[in-house]
């Protein structure tokens, strides 16, 4: 079957998904002759594919996390807790992605989103697994949540911003070089370089993704395993009358 390719390059300032979806419309409106037909390759399709295998990572990471929090705290609720704050963390990413308007890298992006998620579920266990333990030694559940949320704020903040602040410079590109420090005692530090367009929305998808969950896990948590716990003890209490 005879095959005609067209190929082209993207001029700088534009962004390549952009025009690939006006050539998609336009190929639409193009009347071809019986039996041709077109169809987009390149490096749309390897974008495509790229996006399909990072989805499932995404869900068989997802899954082995709910699986071992189910185990660690023999319970439904929690896990879905602490698993809802990857979901509503991803609103930080886009946010900041679109505040700032910078592009975003299906790969690497991906790749951010599925590393961000181990370290939300962190926070949220450090929380979730105190506050488990106080209502365990006796202490209400409202005075439990309010000292766990005081109590871990500390290490959740420095944890987050550490992260955050080793990865700016990654995201902004800089560069040391280190062999001519030591030879002429010049460093030669610069920013961007090619590293940016690989490692920088990596980076900027924990930053912001980071940034936005810390809030989350400091104050919706603490209302989400309020309110479960709360209709738990409401449950119980009408089980036991009966």
């Amino acid at each position: 079957q005879p095959i005609v390719t067209l190929s082209s390059n993207v001029l700088s300032g534009y962004n390549a998904n952009d025009i690939v979806g006006k050539m998609a419309k336009a190929i639409k409106r193009y009347d071809f002759p019986a039996g041709v037909t077109a169809k987009m390759g390149g490096e749309q399709e390897e974008q495509a594919e790229t996006g399909a295998f990072l989805g499932t990572a995404l869900l068989v990471s997802f899954g082995l996390i709910f699986l071992i929090l189910v185990t660690q705290f023999n319970s439904i609720s929690k896990p879905i807790i602490i698993l809802s704050e990857i979901f509503l963390s991803l609103i930080g990413v886009f946010l900041g992605f679109t505040i700032f308007n910078m592009e975003i890298s299906v790969m690497m992006t991906g790749v951010g989103i599925i590393a961000l998620a181990g370290i939300v579920v962190r926070n949220g266990i450090l929380l979730v697994e105190f506050t488990e333990i106080l209502i365990k030694d006796g202490v209400p559940l409202r005075e439990a949540i309010i000292d766990a949320g005081r109590t871990r704020m500390t290490p959740v903040l420095l944890t987050a911003t550490a992260t955050m602040l080793g990865l700016v410079p990654l995201a902004v590109g800089l560069n040391i070089d280190f062999a001519s420090l030591i030879t002429t005692g010049n460093p030669k530090i610069f920013f961007g370089g090619d590293s940016v367009a690989f490692w920088g929305p990596l980076s900027w998808t924990m930053i912001f993704g980071l940034a936005f969950a810390t809030f989350l896990t400091l104050i919706l948590v603490p209302v989400m395993l309020y309110i479960s716990e709360g209709l738990k003890l409401k449950l119980k209490a009408k089980r036991e009358l009966k």
